[in-house]
């Protein structure tokens, strides 16, 4: 993994044609308590349980899959309340909008992946005033960690996921979506959660990290060819 930093040694820079986002605590800012909301869904035993064993995070959604249908229409029942609550207090990452507008002027295509609901897709566009394509939600399948939504995106696109990055503030999903699919990773670690010794060891690690997407603009001029 490198730092933003970390000056770049090689000549050759490979070319960027598109950049993928997380939405959720990457272009908006984090307003889930993730937390309460497994604990709701699981209970405080199980979370605790399945914490101890996922130290990068547990994945709710595919940690219900196999419940029954009226356990898991529970769940989605309340994963959905806590989503709609936090849409009411949406809010665009500092420099989203800056970084965006740089992306326009390079001519380099953006795209967005979440595994929130089509509906805080559309919402997130409307307030904002900015518009990602693709942008998949929680409807298409599978989603994230699965590299899935990302190469669709680069066959929508016409592009190599070698000329595309991923970025995002989930270690096991965004990274690991990226990773898998052959694209550039930067995670977004605003708070240095991801310095501490549990992440040391994770199988797929991100090509670079950040602590704002402000530091994203330095990243792609020093690191890519960003010509037209």
């Amino acid at each position: 993994m490198a730092n933003l930093t970390t000056t770049a040694s090689a000549t050759h820079r490979p070319r960027l044609k598109g950049v993928v986002f997380d939405m959720d605590g990457t272009l908006t800012v984090p307003v889930i308590d993730f937390a309460a909301m497994y604990k709701a869904v699981l209970g405080d035993d199980e979370y605790r349980r399945i914490k101890a064993e996922s130290p990068s995070g547990i994945d709710i959604l595919h940690h219900i899959e196999n419940w029954s249908p009226e356990r898991q229409q529970k769940a989605y029942e309340t994963i959905a309340d806590h989503e709609r609550r936090g849409l009411d207090r949406l809010q665009i990452m500092p420099g989203a909008t800056e970084l965006c507008g740089f992306l326009d002027s390079k001519n380099i295509r953006r795209g967005l992946i979440t595994r929130n609901v089509k509906a805080a897709v559309d919402l997130f566009h409307e307030r904002f005033g900015m518009t990602f394509c693709p942008a998949l939600s929680r409807e298409f399948r599978p989603y994230k960690p699965d590299p899935a939504p990302l190469l669709h995106i680069c066959s929508a696109w016409e592009v190599l996921p070698g000329e595309v990055m991923m970025v995002g503030d989930s270690l096991k999903d965004d990274v690991v979506c990226g990773k898998q699919a052959g694209a550039f990773t930067c995670l977004l670690d605003e708070t240095g959660r991801y310095d501490f010794p549990e992440y040391a060891n994770v199988n797929l690690k991100p090509d670079f990290k950040v602590s704002s997407l402000t530091e994203v603009y330095s990243l792609l001029n020093d690191r890519f060819d960003l010509a037209p």
